[in-house]
């Protein structure tokens, strides 16, 4: 109980943080759809928000050791305040893609300060205990935010904006009025793309995949909601049953993970994927519970895939090379995510709604073919790490989840 009281400020701000950063996407959709964007303009908000992500994964430790976690995190909340304020000013998509530039760059930034702060005051007696809470807080804020959604779509566009920003400002007060110590500045992970195709070339085809399951859905479901014909606060719920579905099915995926051979595991998840695109085409017809479900299924079948993909990484990787690999792998997370909800919108605007699914399944059957074709090359090792749910939130995460995957299952 003290351990999560100390952290309650990280925790706090995280939360906050997500509320902010989990609606503006869906937010954007809607109201660029409503302000006469094409689906193809949406989807390259969608892909700009993930190049700014990645650049700020990449800056934030460097500006942390330049000036201090605290006036990193507030350089980087301003930044997305400034970004989501700015919304209102102008209904131009390029310039909205620049905003969302901006709240990326907050994203990332913002979480690695926090993970920077928690690797650094976690023990080994607590690190369990510190992680399963910020997973937990982490996916609840997520959830409530896509619940805001169509609480936010109806009210008007400045106020819904405001309202974000409101949210985006008040993550910082957390971390502004602590009496916790600011830790030593952590040195900057090193970012080699090498190593991750060097340790696993099936591991970087799933990350890819999974980023661009999880970015197309994301950014460009809103859209595919709404040709379906949901409602703004349906839209949420289908947004939300897809972080739910993926959230239940970590578990599990867990267990399978650690037991049997992990590209069978991802293989087995990639075929659920393709029959789950099947049945999200099939039960846009049949009414909005349908597509709740089928948005439950598909979140059960695509979540997990990053985080066996990166377990499967780490099980050829050295004990040294464990955080440079995380890094790696979400270097190719940001990649496929940067690519996904701009190359899926097109295909929305030229052949419909449905396209977004069978593109999604094609993805997944390439990597059906890749992951049977590698299972020829070479065999899984003996000694295995423990699967660990991997977020994709910085490059500092690698450094909280090492120690967990040193223990084998």
């Amino acid at each position: 109980m003290r351990m999560l009281i100390s952290f309650t400020a990280l925790f706090l701000s995280v939360a906050l943080l997500q509320l902010s950063s989990g609606g503006v996407g869906p937010l954007d959709a809607l109201t660029g759809l409503n302000a006469g964007f094409s689906t193809a303009e949406v989807g390259f908000l969608g892909s700009a928000h993930f190049f700014g992500f990645f650049i700020g994964c990449w800056w934030a430790p460097r500006l942390m050791g330049d000036v201090g976690h605290s006036r990193a995190y507030a350089s980087f909340t301003a930044m997305g305040a400034i970004g989501l304020a700015a919304h209102v000013l102008t209904q131009d998509p390029l310039i909205w893609a620049l905003f969302r530039v901006a709240t990326g760059v907050c994203v990332a930034g913002c979480y690695t300060v926090i993970e920077a702060w928690l690797q650094a005051k976690v023990t080994n007696e607590t690190r369990g205990r510190a992680m399963g809470s910020y997973r937990i807080v982490d996916v609840c804020a997520s959830l409530v935010a896509q619940f805001m959604i169509g609480a936010l779509a109806t009210v008007e566009t400045y106020i819904a904006y405001n309202l974000l920003t409101i949210l985006c400002c008040a993550s910082l007060l957390p971390l502004a009025v602590t009496k916790i110590e600011q830790p030593i500045t952590p040195r900057a992970t090193r970012l080699r793309p090498g190593l991750a195709w060097a340790c696993s070339p099936l591991g970087v085809a799933a990350v890819l995949v999974a980023a661009l399951s999880s970015a197309s859905f994301r950014m460009v479901g809103p859209v595919y909601g709404q040709e379906v014909g949901l409602t703004p606060d349906q839209i949420g719920y289908f947004l939300a049953t897809y972080v739910a579905g993926g959230a239940i099915a970590q578990y599990p995926m867990g267990w399978l993970a650690d037991k049997y051979d992990r590209r069978w595991v991802m293989i087995g998840l990639s075929v659920a994927a393709v029959l789950a695109c099947v049945v999200t085409v099939v039960a846009s017809g049949n009414g909005a519970n349908s597509v709740y479900l089928a948005a439950v299924f598909f979140g059960c079948t695509t979540f997990p895939i990053y985080s066996v993909a990166t377990a499967h990484a780490h099980d050829f990787a050295t004990t040294e090379q464990r955080v440079e690999l995380s890094a790696a792998m979400m270097f190719f997370y940001a990649v496929g995510a940067i690519a996904a909800p701009y190359g899926t919108a097109q295909l929305i605007d030229s052949f419909g709604p449905s396209s977004l699914f069978y593109a999604l399944s094609a993805g997944h059957v390439l990597l059906i073919v890749f992951g049977l074709r590698r299972m020829r090359v070479r065999a899984t090792p003996d000694a295995r790490t423990a699967y660990v749910y991997a977020p994709r939130t910085s490059f500092f995460i690698g450094r909280l989840l090492r120690r967990s995957r040193e223990r084998g299952p």
